[in-house]
Order: structure tokens, then C-alpha cells, then sequence
């Protein structure tokens, strides 16, 4: 049985439809990537789930439980971790997650326990006695985190948890993240950062303008996308000529100049149909007089097929 699973999900604003027959399904365990444009569903998608929302019409299911209906068994289930985290002013963090831990009727020492093991594996033990509200965006986003984390839920649902981080906050929150669902998590994560979502994720779901254009894991999105692969090629000398003989050649779609700073390189992308073997590159331009100083495969990233699948319109 699916963790996460919606049935012609559709959410409308007067004449505005912001989810439009959405079908997901997400198994236990699974760490989906949400992507898609500003506008396009997720935020609306994941409130759902949390049952801040209800849906105008179709169905949406946690843990075999109906949003709408069973919302009294789904809450105590899941973890919603919005965008944003409002600053509590006058609280302390132990104080802030102690509050919460009582909310969820945890009590007595075993409500200091949770606390601190919560603290710990946030690793936010040192700022116990430290301000919410004097916090970083980044502590705060933790601090966000381990609320959720107080009553063991089975599912998180995170709507864009790096939005405005800096990069060593994005890593902080991309390893705790790696360790939730070594724990056996079923995480949902609406993101923009989308290499971080190909790094974290085994599977992903691409909205556009309340649509689910794709559901499944990358290697299924580069395929369905058609990329194909991109190989990197250096030349020492007369790169603009290299170009404009490799963009003749049958099977390449694409050639274009890497920004690569004073060295020679070009980015040659390949028709995934076509067959054209990497050495029949370095033999055409070996025979027109180039010296190759580098020939290597890479591997197109989820942005590519992001790209590709969506056409960047919204709700």
C-alpha cells in the first residue's frame, strides 16, 4: 500500500484550478522530490496532504487515511515543515520544543528525552538556551525540523526546507535529511535546488500548472525527456572552427562554447537515437587537424530534464 497516494486531486480558487486531477503515489520509505514552477501546485499539493487544506473535489490518502475525513488519524502521523517558520519571540529553544512536545501530549521525563534526542539529532543541542527568534534561517529551519521530529512521525512533508539558506546551511539541511530517511522516513520535499533533489531523492514528481507532467525515479525523467548524453570535448586551438565542424555531423544536436575559463571546450550533446560513437568525434577532428586535450561522457542532470518536460507556464 502506498504511504502517499491522491486520486484525480483537484484544488480550484474561484476559476483558478491550482491542482488539476493530480495522481501520486509515493511508497513508504521513498524521498520524492516535488519539482515543478512558482505557481504550479506543490505548496497547495503538500497542505493538502498536511490537512490544512481541503480539496474541491478527488482524493487524497496518508497512510491509507482520507484528508477531509480521517484528518484526526493522519496528524499524528506526519510532519509539516512550511517554507517559512515564524519567529517565536520570548522562547528559548528548549522551551519552543517543549511547548510542542506537550501539545503532542508528551510528558513527564519522557518529554525532556524526546526533546533532547531531538536536539541532538538536529544537532542543535549547543543552542538549547538560545533565542528562536535571535536564530539564523538555517538553525531556525532545523529547530523547524525537530518540532516535526517530536512525536516520531512516519511522513515529512517539507515545502522548499533550503529556500533561502546559504550553502553550508543547504548541507546541513540536505545531511539531516539523508539521515531521516536512513530512519525509515517517507519524505516529501517541494524544491527548487534541483541537483540537491537528484542527490537526496530516489524518486520525483514534475508539476506544471497543476498537472503531474511525470512520477518516477531520475533515470525514468532523463528518459522520458529524451536527453540523450553530453560529451565534453577540449581542442588547443581554433575552438570556433571545432564547433561549426562537429554541429555538421549527423547524430549531434547541439554544440556549444563552456564557459571554462582560458581553456579550449565544447559541450556536444547526442541524440539518444542516433548511435554516433564518442570516438567517431575525436577521429573527424583528429582528421581535420585538432589536437584533442580532452574527450569525456557526462551525464545530463535533472535541470536538463526539468527543462525539457516543462514549458515554464503556471496556474
Amino acid at each position: 500500500m502506498a504511504m502517499i497516494e491522491t486520486i484525480n486531486l483537484t484544488k480550484k480558487y474561484g476559476d483558478l484550478v491550482a491542482l488539476d486531477n493530480l495522481n501520486l503515489e509515493i511508497n513508504a520509505g521513498d524521498c520524492y522530490g516535488f519539482i515543478g514552477p512558482n505557481g504550479a501546485g506543490k505548496t497547495t499539493t503538500i497542505k493538502i496532504l498536511a490537512t490544512l487544506l481541503k480539496p474541491t473535489w478527488g482524493e487524497a490518502r496518508v497512510d491509507g487515511n482520507v484528508v477531509g475525513y480521517q484528518n484526526h488519524l493522519i496528524r499524528p502521523v506526519i510532519g509539516y515543515v512550511p517554507d517559512f517558520m515564524g519567529a517565536y519571540e520570548d522562547m528559548l529553544v528548549q522551551e519552543y520544543l517543549e511547548f510542542f512536545a506537550a501539545c503532542y501530549g508528551i510528558h513527564g521525563p519522557k518529554r525532556k528525552q524526546v526533546v533532547n534526542d531531538v536536539l541532538d539529532l538536529t544537532e542543535l543541542g549547543y543552542k538549547r538556551t538560545a533565542d528562536v527568534n535571535g536564530l539564523s534561517r538555517g538553525m531556525k529551519q532545523r529547530l523547524s525540523v525537530a518540532r516535526v521530529l517530536l512525536h516520531d512521525p512516519k511522513v515529512l512533508l517539507m515545502d522548499e526546507p533550503a529556500s533561502g539558506l546559504d550553502p553550508r546551511a543547504r548541507i546541513e539541511i540536505r545531511e539531516l535529511l539523508k539521515e531521516l530517511r536512513r530512519m525509515g522516513k517517507t519524505i516529501i520535499i517541494s524544491s527548487h535546488i534541483l541537483h540537491e533533489l537528484a542527490e537526496l531523492c530516489n524518486a520525483v514528481g514534475i508539476i506544471e500548472q497543476g498537472k503531474l507532467l511525470f512520477s518516477g525515479d531520475v533515470s525514468e525523467a532523463m528518459s522520458k525527456a529524451e536527453l540523450g548524453f553530453m560529451v565534453v570535448v577540449g581542442v588547443d586551438s581554433r575552438i570556433e572552427d571545432a564547433a561549426e565542424l562537429l554541429r555538421k555531423v549527423e547524430g549531434i544536436d547541439r554544440v556549444e562554447l563552456a564557459d571554462s575559463g582560458e581553456e579550449q571546450r565544447l559541450e556536444v550533446m547526442i541524440n539518444p537515437e542516433s548511435g554516433l560513437p564518442i570516438s567517431d568525434i575525436a577521429s573527424r577532428l583528429v582528421a581535420q587537424g585538432f589536437r584533442i586535450s580532452e574527450l569525456r561522457r557526462e551525464q545530463v542532470n535533472l535541470e536538463t530534464a526539468f527543462m525539457r518536460l516543462t514549458r515554464g507556464v503556471v496556474s
